[in-house]
């Protein structure tokens, strides 16, 4: 179990307002199930983590989304925080590297805010995830499902709600990302 992602290599998409929780979980997880984890963002140099709306660490960018590539990662993972997807779903290299990582039927890990990115990817419809309530309605709009469940996988899209679901969600996606490549993530692309 410990190896189960030995020699895989995961992309983490984070701007300045990540919610540290989201990041740091997950990126232990997949780090403890023997994948690579790298931090992807829209500027080089470090990106600034909150505890709600409080600053909290700095975390070091191991590559800009200008020079990444989904195609040199196994999986993806969108973490929340307001801030965060706000800014990523207005950077058109962003919303391209989410968008490839379904193009390629990659399994995508999200939570909480993070699933506004998968909108502006226009990725959503027809598929059935959660987040963080107040995305219900725009996730809605976008032609999704919304459920109020602590996780959710939808063929490789993995979501939940907040930092509280980060066990269920932690452990999901590392099975999902074992598991590879789904399909129905490429169907999702219109």
């Amino acid at each position: 179990m410990a190896h189960e992602l030995k020699g895989k290599k995961i992309a983490f998409l984070a701007a300045e307002g990540v919610e540290q929780v989201e990041l740091t979980e997950p990126w232990k997880a997949v780090e403890a199930a023997g994948a690579t984890p790298e931090l992807i963002s829209v500027e080089s140099g470090e990106v600034q983590a909150f505890n709600h709306l409080d600053k909290a660490d700095t975390f070091p960018v191991d590559r800009t989304v200008a020079d990444a590539s989904a195609g040199d990662y196994d999986g993806l993972v969108l973490p929340g925080g307001v801030a965060n997807p706000d800014l990523l779903r207005t950077d058109a290299d962003a919303v391209g590297f989410i968008r490839a990582f379904f193009e390629q039927a990659k399994p995508v890990g999200v939570i909480c805010h993070g699933a506004w990115t998968l909108i502006e990817a226009d990725v959503v419809r027809g598929r059935t995830l959660t987040s963080w309530p107040s995305l219900k309605t725009d996730l809605e709009n976008a032609g999704a499902t919304w459920v109020d469940e602590e996780v959710h996988v939808d063929e490789g899209l993995t979501s939940s709600r907040n930092p509280d679901d980060l066990p269920a969600f932690c452990a999901k996606i590392v099975e999902e990302f074992a598991e590879g490549k789904h399909a129905g993530q490429a169907a999702s692309v219109s």
